[in-house]
């Protein structure tokens, strides 16, 4: 299938690894042109260059309130275009209710929150007909994870945003979902499993919890979010999509 993407330009955020790395690889893959960004200079220099010619790096803090549009001007400037944007953020801080501060409450308010809002306030006013606005959320949004307070307090919310303004840009043509990611094997993951005394013990029993009996790769991830992200899928918005190997319970 041919998913339209080729000359088509997109800003991946977290792009220097993991889920939004995977992403913007596919969407090069394709034919697609991609800005990302990363907090450290060298390091999202080092990511744009493996992916190519078709990628250029972005130093940039999505808590900062100049980002979103540094990042659209980056896209216009280096590709002379603007058609969609994948919000990916690493993830808060892991801890339970009783045990997070105020800081990492505010910290991760300001990153994965509001920094997502800003980015896809300034991508709705910028895009046009046929654009598309993606986040990358998680399994949160729907079943609350243990450990995870402060992602099961603030991914939800922002799959309420991305619904309403699914609604409100719809009309102008212009497409806003979120992917959510299972238990996907990425750095991330590989931490979380690591808090537990026996992270062998503790990914086997998770794997046995997925139907599909084991984790996903990031590359799987990448190529469902590249094909949502892609004019093939110009059907598809306001909506929550899993790629979790059928681990949710809900249907």
């Amino acid at each position: 299938m041919d998913l339209g993407l080729k000359d088509r330009v997109y800003v991946v955020t977290g792009a220097t690894r993991g889920l939004g790395h995977a992403t913007a690889r596919e969407l090069v893959a394709d034919g697609a042109k991609v800005v990302i960004t990363g907090r450290d200079e060298k390091t999202v220099a080092g990511a744009a260059a493996e992916l190519g010619p078709n990628a250029v790096g972005v130093a940039a803090d999505n808590a900062d309130p100049a980002a979103a549009g540094r990042l659209v001007a980056a896209a216009r400037e280096h590709f002379g275009g603007f058609d969609g944007v994948l919000i990916s953020v690493g993830g808060p801080a892991p801890g339970f209710a009783a045990d997070n501060t105020d800081e990492q409450w505010q910290a991760a308010f300001d990153t994965v929150f509001l920094g997502a809002v800003r980015l896809a306030r300034t991508a709705a006013a910028e895009l046009h007909e046929g654009g598309v606005i993606a986040f990358v959320l998680s399994s949160s949004v729907y079943e609350p994870i243990a450990g995870l307070t402060i992602s099961n307090g603030l991914r939800p919310g922002l799959a309420g945003f991305a619904k309403s303004l699914a609604d409100e840009v719809g009309p102008r043509g212009i497409r806003v979902l979120g992917v959510l990611p299972g238990r996907i094997a990425t750095d991330r993951l590989r931490q979380l499993d690591g808090l537990s005394p026996d992270p062998e013990a503790t990914r086997a029993a998770n794997e046995a919890r997925i139907p599909l009996r084991r984790y996903g790769t990031p590359e799987e991830f990448g190529r469902a979010a590249a094909f949502l992200l892609s004019p093939a899928a110009s059907y598809v918005t306001g909506v929550m999509v899993p790629v979790d190997g059928g681990a949710r319970s809900g249907f």
